[in-house]
């Protein structure tokens, strides 16, 4: 049923400076290019991001489901609601608490400055506390994937952390795409810079912008982090904006794909909008919701 769609070059995505206003004014009073869709298929796709180690859950949810397109963040490095993860057990939870409020503010830097100061002369420890807590919570999370997962990795996972624990039914892919029962699937993976220098596996915009362009035209895109639209990038607990991708969004408005299925923002403004044909759609927060996007019947 599953097969892999050898990854083309996509030559004419040069157009990444155009802004998606003037694009929206040129296309004001006359129709966007279309093509049929694709007939939903007969077989049960879930899609889901940001599980930041909720492994149960995931079993339970992805239990009935022939395929899993995965959106990104799979372990929990910190959960601000509940001030649970590796980075309170690693930093102690006074530190962790300035860190989130700073973090808060958009103060990123001294926030960074924070758990340097809580770590110091003990670095090798936090460092191997945080890594032994991600690969258990990454054993946790692989062992409750199905076959006929599909997954990119979001700003807090680590590719080499997980490389082992690819199996021929579970799949890892960033920049590439896949058939899947007819249906054309792109996934780029990653996360963009809150501030002044990417952390973890945060990258350039136009690091990003290369992965988007390796991407042939797809029905369906999966990335971690949002389309550079307002609605879709502020955070309306946090307060602030998220990064966005501004190639993500030129790709859906050049090629307008059925869908494009993304996470990274907990608590967006807006978790569906529509750039013409195409449907953007919020889907997580996982670890917080429990539930997975059934895809085709849950999207209206």
């Amino acid at each position: 049923m599953f097969r892999a769609m050898p990854v083309r070059t996509f030559s004419s995505m040069g157009g990444h400076a155009v802004r998606a206003a003037a694009k929206s004014r040129l296309w004001a009073g006359r129709t966007r290019p279309t093509r049929p869709r694709r007939q939903e298929r007969a077989i049960r796709i879930k899609v889901v991001s940001d599980i930041h180690g909720a492994a149960d859950d995931l079993r339970r949810e992805a239990a009935d489901a022939d395929a899993l397109l995965v959106c990104g963040d799979l372990v929990n490095l910190l959960d601000y609601r509940t001030m649970e993860g590796a980075v309170v057990d690693a930093y102690g939870l006074e530190a962790t608490r300035r860190f989130v409020a700073l973090r808060t503010a958009s103060r990123f830097e001294e926030a960074g400055r924070v758990l340097r100061r809580a770590a110091a002369g003990r670095e090798d420890e936090v460092r191997g506390s945080i890594r032994a807590a991600c690969r258990a919570q990454l054993e946790a999370v692989f062992g409750a994937f199905p076959d006929g997962t599909y997954l990119t990795h979001g700003n807090v996972d680590s590719p080499e952390q997980f490389a082992d624990l690819l199996r021929p039914g579970v799949r890892h892919l960033d920049g590439e795409a896949v058939e899947l029962d007819g249906l054309r699937v792109g996934f780029v993976g990653g996360g963009l810079p809150r501030g002044l220098r990417p952390h973890l596996s945060e990258v350039t915009e136009a690091e990003f912008a290369a992965k988007v362009a390796r991407l042939p035209p797809v029905d369906v895109l999966c990335s971690h982090m949002p389309p550079a639209v307002d609605d879709l990038r502020f955070d309306v607990l946090a307060g602030r904006f998220e990064p966005g991708s501004q190639a993500l969004l030129d790709y859906v408005e050049e090629q307008q794909p059925d869908y494009l299925y993304f996470g990274h923002v907990h608590q967006p403004r807006a978790r569906r909008m529509r750039i013409g044909r195409t449907r953007l759609v919020n889907v997580g927060h996982f670890r917080a919701t429990g539930r997975m996007l059934l895809h085709g019947a849950d999207v209206c």
